[in-house]
């Protein structure tokens, strides 16, 4: 597929994310994984072929319909002289992108935790380009403004999401300021706000076995 194709998925109710026409996929060690034309990924926990859909949400009860997202679904801005990043926890999948790139600017244990005089313009927009959720921004002349990582168009998170980019999905993200550009998308059929992701897997500490 040429770069700027993008892939589809639907999300089949009480079942898996069917995906079609995707290039790239990448399990939790950086692996590629097979493609094929038309593929069903587990979004329901339990399969023993993740990240590939098995049948077990026929068996395991889950439910697809959204339930209480686990952050609140607005807009933080934090203001620093050169860069006022953007915050929406209810689309944070905890991918610790931030911390890792400047742990310096996003640290979790101050308050507040964003602060972005303490990096470089560069070092924030490297977070922004690659938050994978689009929980964070950049607010430019009044507006949120996302920012785009290179990576595989689909990526699986080890005990996480699937972090999605350049696809087109059936269910509008409900997140406040968000983008369709990327998006994270549940795998541990916990999130309150499915078929995307809302950190729950890491407040309830879900092991996705891969």
């Amino acid at each position: 597929m040429g770069e700027d194709s993008k892939i589809t998925i639907a999300a089949r109710e009480n079942g898996p994310l069917v995906v079609k026409g995707l290039d790239t996929l990448k399990g939790p060690d950086g692996q590629a994984l097979e493609v094929k034309p038309v593929m069903a990924l587990c979004r329901c926990g339990g399969s023993k072929t993740k990240p590939f859909c098995d049948g077990s949400h026929k068996t395991n009860g889950f439910d697809s319909s959204s339930g209480t997202p686990a952050g609140r679904n607005r807009v933080i801005d934090y203001e620093g002289a050169e860069a006022t990043v953007t915050f929406n926890p209810m689309v944070c999948a905890h991918a610790a992108e931030c911390a890792r790139i400047a742990p310096a600017v996003f640290n979790s244990a101050e308050r507040p935790w964003v602060q972005p005089d303490k990096g470089s313009r560069a070092e924030i927009e490297e977070v922004i380009a690659h938050c994978p959720s689009g929980a964070l921004g950049l607010r430019l002349d009044g507006k949120v403004t996302h920012l785009v990582a290179d990576r595989a168009r689909i990526e699986v998170m080890r005990d996480g999401p699937y972090m999605v980019h350049d696809a087109d999905i059936s269910v509008p993200n409900p997140g406040e300021a968000t983008t369709p550009r990327k998006f994270v998308l549940c795998r541990c059929g916990k999130s309150g706000i499915k078929p995307y992701c809302d950190g729950t897997h890491k407040d309830q500490g879900w092991k996705s076995g891969d």
